[in-house]
């Protein structure tokens, strides 16, 4: 059973039963509090556990895997407030918060307990109110009160908050070597790369004399055998831990790579 209760930027999220949801580009800077259950973040290098009571901070032009694991007899349950950038810009201004330096190494931050943080979680409640017709203003004002109570009691996230650049161009062979699990569209890669789709796309035939798409497939599926075969890892995880959405269409590729169903490998 699964159920979502969206207000505008602020999100109340609750699963019944164990929600392995792949993997996902965050698009934009989201605070999050953890009501029950476990959040398990993975960015390919580095896994981030986020029980019960914690509170964090996930940066924008994220990839993430994630895993939303209920308590046992339980419910897993979570609050997330999403900054958009024009929020953020216009606070920015305001109160004259800059970034003084840019901030790009960490996907996702710990955000340690406090009081303001705490009554800031209960004034969100009850969420049916908050999503009534005409309370648009009110909703505004807690987005921005959550922005200035994280940087009075976490002044150095101003330079994670209110850094506005987009990504520049990088290293596109370590990135797409980084990153070839995330099933995410060429149009994001080449944005998160700091390239058109065209140059990418011109740029990674240079680097890998082969086509973007094809290159994925192969890599994935070479991970997969790999996984499978040394690992002894279950075909049911290791589809989508690889970048593949369909069982089906992952199976069929396999076997026309290797000859062998990925049930059948040994």
């Amino acid at each position: 059973m699964t159920d979502h209760k969206k207000i505008n930027q602020i999100t109340y999220a609750c699963y019944s039963r164990n929600v392995r949801d792949g993997e996902q580009f965050i698009p934009e800077h989201v605070f999050s509090y953890q009501v029950s259950g476990r959040l398990v973040y993975n960015d390919g290098q580095k896994e981030y556990i986020f029980d019960q009571g914690s509170f964090r901070l996930t940066r924008r032009n994220t990839l993430i895997k994630f895993n939303k694991i209920p308590p046992e007899n339980g419910e897993y349950a979570n609050i997330s407030v999403f900054m958009d950038q024009d929020t953020l810009k216009n606070v920015s201004m305001e109160y004259d918060y800059k970034a003084t330096k840019s901030h790009h190494d960490e996907p996702v931050f710990r955000i340690p307990d406090n009081d303001l943080l705490s009554g800031y979680i209960e004034s969100l409640k009850p969420y049916d109110e908050l999503d009534k017709p005409g309370n648009e203003v009110l909703k505004n004002i807690k987005l921005k009160e959550l922005i200035v109570i994280l940087l009075q009691t976490n002044p150095s996230l101003k330079d994670v908050l209110f850094d506005f650049t987009e990504p520049g161009k990088i290293d596109l062979e370590s990135f797409m070597n980084h990153n070839f699990r995330f099933n995410v569209s060429l149009e994001r890669f080449a944005y998160l790369t700091g390239r058109s789709l065209s140059t990418f796309q011109r740029d990674f035939e240079k680097i890998f004399a082969v086509s973007p798409r094809k290159w994925l497939q192969q890599k994935r599926l070479q991970e997969a055998y790999y996984l499978i075969k040394e690992k002894g890892a279950a075909v049911s995880d290791v589809y989508l831990d690889t970048g593949f959405q369909d069982l089906s269409h992952f199976s069929f590729a396999f076997k026309k790579m290797f000859g062998l169903p990925p049930s059948q490998i040994i």
